[in-house]
């Protein structure tokens, strides 16, 4: 890849909103300009960031009603993993890997936004990336699987008979099976 820096791929001119926004509002910008996060910008600084899972959760927590309610700044991430327009792209898809995000904006002269880079940018410009960050797609897809997996291990469940070795004892769902606390430990 040599020296192709931030700056040679970037979007340069991201989506952005007033952090005094309400999430409706955010929303509709979302689907109007097809992105998945917005960047909350005042003066010309970087204030925060928005993503399409931030509005998910709130709308879980709270009512539509509530989501002409709530600000953008009130949800937004605030301490946001960023980038400088001469880093290079090495450089950044490491940052990404790392923090586990698939977009960093892309700040100059303290926080001045001046972009937003993605994978999709990386992937445009050069496919050959492709393999190392379909591998870190896969990495990020298996943690969710086994996190969900040790939620439900957790679960347990009435007396009853052991799908494992058939015993009656306290049963854990583990696997999606009903298991004793022995057979779970013994896997």
């Amino acid at each position: 890849m040599g020296r192709i820096t931030v700056a040679d791929i970037m979007t340069k001119k991201p989506v952005t909103i007033d952090p005094d926004k309400n999430l409706l509002e955010c929303a509709k910008v979302m689907v109007r300009k097809h992105v998945g996060a917005i960047v909350l910008v005042k003066d010309k600084k970087m204030v925060g960031f928005l993503s399409q899972k931030d509005i998910l959760w709130a709308l879980i927590k709270k009512s539509k009603k509530d989501l002409k309610d709530i600000k953008a700044k009130d949800i937004s991430v605030r301490k946001v993993a960023t980038v400088k327009s001469t880093a290079e792209i090495k450089e950044v898809i490491k940052k990404m890997k790392l923090k586990k995000f698939d977009r960093l904006p892309v700040v100059d002269k303290g926080k001045e936004l001046v972009g937003i880079v993605t994978i999709k940018d990386i992937l445009n410009f050069n496919p050959e990336y492709y393999p190392e960050l379909e591998e870190f797609a896969e990495i990020r897809e298996e943690q969710e699987k086994l996190n969900r997996i040790k939620r439900k291990e957790v679960a347990v469940t009435e007396d009853g008979i052991c799908e494992e070795c058939g015993g009656r004892d306290i049963l854990y769902r583990f696997n999606g099976m009903l298991i004793c606390g022995s057979c779970k430990n013994s896997m």
